[in-house]
């Protein structure tokens, strides 16, 4: 074993505080990376994010992991994994940037037989290092649970249970955690595909931009259904009408609504499809304006569509296809609202289940669940069309991608 000889002991001496000063540089650095820019009141640069990423766990996934994101520069540095959980499927962060939901998509909910649900669980957000602190975990309501959003007021967390084809709200504390569910609807029905819709599966719930209203995407009745939404008391009751029709067998799994709150726009996973529908603000009705494919017209291979988007100007929509391996673009009327295919980009790996538009709305990110990478493209704003950046990010088994500013900017 080595030992320090006196000479060494009197070198290692004098050079203490040097290296304890590159120490704390490099600690200051990994709590808060400045890019260029003016800096907030808290000392951390403006466009600087934290990027969360669920996966499904096993061997290589322990649960949510973390990157720093620097806008201004396009550069990402992994952080590492931040919480162990286990199938963090979808993630939602509360309009405060203070706490982190997921949904465990599991069906047996801490070693539950008889009767199956998944779980969700509040993290508290330490936004300068990215770590979270597990707060509280609750059932969801039902097997399954894939998708998880906040109201726009930040009191209540809408969760689906695809699985147990239901949706539930559940309220959340002042401290984050989550309390016992304020609502709880049980879909019924079934679809024309006996395989994939023998029974509602509910996929995403969302409310709408005025908060009036929560929305529903249920694979498995090929419904969108809508509710009206009590932000005093996170109730949920059937809109008239309750909701409206997808293709038979489009099989509707996510939807984004446009920022003028006009039109509301539905991917369709069976069918590889985006549904256009005009918004009623008012009374909470949609019309149905147009269906079209988000293939090209010569692919004849498999294929499951996923994740949808708008940008946050309106101008372009974003879907992604299972099978392609692709993110289809399409042009946005903004009078009309309806679309015009602009390009298919091939999302340079397998699976892509997830993608999100960075908050900038400069940049894509594309979570390829079957190849473990998440693959970044720069948008051009006058066009919609996507360049890949040449980052590829490393993420075991990604299937979300969320971002929070750093320092609370």
């Amino acid at each position: 074993m080595w030992r320090p000889t006196f000479v060494a002991t009197i070198l290692l001496a004098l050079l203490a505080p040097f290296v304890r000063s590159a120490d704390d540089a490099a600690v200051k650095s990994r709590r808060a990376p400045l890019g260029p820019g003016a800096e907030s009141a808290n000392g951390v640069a403006k466009g600087q994010y934290l990027v969360y990423v669920g996966t499904y766990t096993g061997p290589k996934s322990k649960g949510i992991y973390a990157y720093h994101f620097d806008a201004s520069t396009g550069r990402v540095v992994p952080l590492g994994p931040v919480a162990e959980s286990v199938n963090p499927s979808f993630l939602a962060v509360d309009p405060s940037r203070r706490f982190l939901y997921a949904v465990n998509e599991v069906a047996d909910y801490q070693g539950r037989q008889g009767d199956k649900t998944g779980g969700v669980t509040a993290f508290a957000i330490d936004p300068h290092t990215g770590a979270l602190t597990f707060l509280n975990e609750v059932a969801s309501g039902g097997p399954g649970p894939c998708h998880v959003s906040l109201d726009k007021t930040g009191k209540y967390v809408l969760v689906a249970n695809y699985d147990g084809g239901s949706v539930a709200v559940f309220p959340r504390l002042a401290d984050g955690r989550l309390g016992e569910a304020s609502a709880f609807v049980q879909h019924t029905g079934h679809s024309v595909n006996p395989q994939r819709q023998e029974g509602p599966h509910a996929h995403c719930i969302l409310t709408s931009p005025d908060n009036r209203f929560a929305l529903a995407a249920d694979l498995g009745l090929d419904q969108l259904l809508v509710y009206r939404f009590d932000a005093a008391h996170g109730t949920l009751a059937p809109n008239d009408p309750p909701f409206a029709k997808a293709e038979p067998g489009a099989g509707p799994r996510h939807f984004a609504f446009a920022p003028s709150g006009r039109f509301v726009y539905l991917i369709n996973e069976i069918g590889s499809s985006v549904t256009a529908f005009s918004f009623d603000e008012r009374r909470g009705t949609l019309a149905k304006l147009e269906t079209v494919s988000t293939l090209p017209k010569d692919f004849k291979g498999a294929n499951d569509c996923a994740e949808i988007a708008v940008s946050r100007d309106g101008r372009f929509l974003y879907g992604s296809n299972r099978g392609h391996n692709s993110v289809a673009v399409f042009a946005i009327d903004p009078g009309k609202g309806t679309l015009t295919p602009v390009e298919h980009v091939a999302t340079q790996g397998k699976t892509p289940r997830n993608f999100a538009l960075d908050p900038t709305g400069k940049y894509l990110f594309a979570a390829n669940q079957d190849s473990d990478s998440i693959v970044m493209f720069q948008i051009d704003p006058n066009t919609g069309r996507l360049t890949p950046t040449g980052q590829v990010l490393d993420a075991p088994s990604p299937v979300c991608v969320t971002f929070v500013a750093r320092g609370g900017e």
